[in-house]
């Protein structure tokens, strides 16, 4: 990612009210094996990052699957070539979440992201 990049974060952000958190090179997104598809809409959450984790699980089409291996690794500067899309949304902090199509867009927080589970 770029100064680019970190600009267009920063402004969807802005946009949106939401702080800013940058995303670290190196650091990994939960990727499905059907985001680089071209299968819309795309879709993206945020938890609180955890070890090298960004938190960002990320995934295309209507259905987030609950199997086990739905979302793989993937270093975060792998997503400028499988999936440029989501670059933009990727400062948005943990509870917030995105969908994409051509010519829509929806973002939005959700609390329920930042909570154990308990």
């Amino acid at each position: 990612m770029n100064l680019v990049t970190t600009r267009a974060q920063q402004a969807l952000c802005a946009r949106h009210d939401a702080p800013f958190l940058a995303v670290e090179l190196g650091r990994k997104v939960g990727a499905a094996a059907n985001l680089g598809s071209g299968l819309r809409p795309l879709n993206g959450l945020r938890h609180p990052p955890v070890g090298e984790t960004t938190g960002w699980y990320l995934w295309a089409g209507e259905e987030l699957s609950q199997a086990d291996d739905f979302f793989q690794p993937l270093c975060v500067e792998h997503l400028e070539t499988l999936c440029p899309q989501v670059l933009p949304y990727l400062g948005l902090p943990p509870g917030w979440r995105f969908l994409i199509a051509d010519g829509y867009e929806d973002v939005w927080f959700d609390a329920t992201l930042l909570s154990d589970g308990e």
